[in-house]
């Protein structure tokens, strides 16, 4: 899946609204960006920790969708965890997230979340569930 495509499938949806995009993807990685805003601050100005974690979600789910045929197979997060290391008021973040396990039934992301100036906010472990699409005629 390339980024056009992956960019387009999240409009009107929670990634749409917290401005995230991804910006690049590769054979074991994927990167997006964030603001700091409104839409993911704390009352304190701060880049929120449920948005860095509906980041790191996204980045994870996303990076195993890319490498997947996603006719035939679908991505559920099932665990996820996260240690937020620093905060930050800067307009953006980055998050990495690297494939650190791909098996039939599962992957496990790691995803690093910085500031631009590459200071380490937050890192998490996203662990995906692998899942067959069911054929329309199995359902009938």
């Amino acid at each position: 899946m390339d980024l056009k495509t992956l960019n387009n499938i999240c409009k009107n949806t929670m990634i749409d609204h917290l401005g995230i995009e991804f910006t690049e993807i590769g054979e074991n990685h994927i990167i997006a960006t964030m603001p700091v805003d409104n839409r993911t601050i704390q009352p304190m100005k701060r880049l929120h920790g449920g948005a860095s974690m509906a980041l790191a979600e996204t980045i994870g789910s996303a990076g195993s969708l890319a490498i997947l045929n996603s006719k035939d197979f679908m991505v559920l997060g099932v665990e996820i965890s996260g240690s937020h290391v620093a905060s930050t008021n800067e307009s953006e973040v980055k998050a990495t997230g690297t494939l650190v396990y791909q098996g039939k039934a599962r992957h496990v992301w790691e995803i690093r979340i910085e500031d631009k100036n590459r200071k380490l906010l937050s890192i998490c472990r996203l662990t995906n569930s692998i899942l067959p699409v069911k054929n329309k005629e199995d359902n009938a």
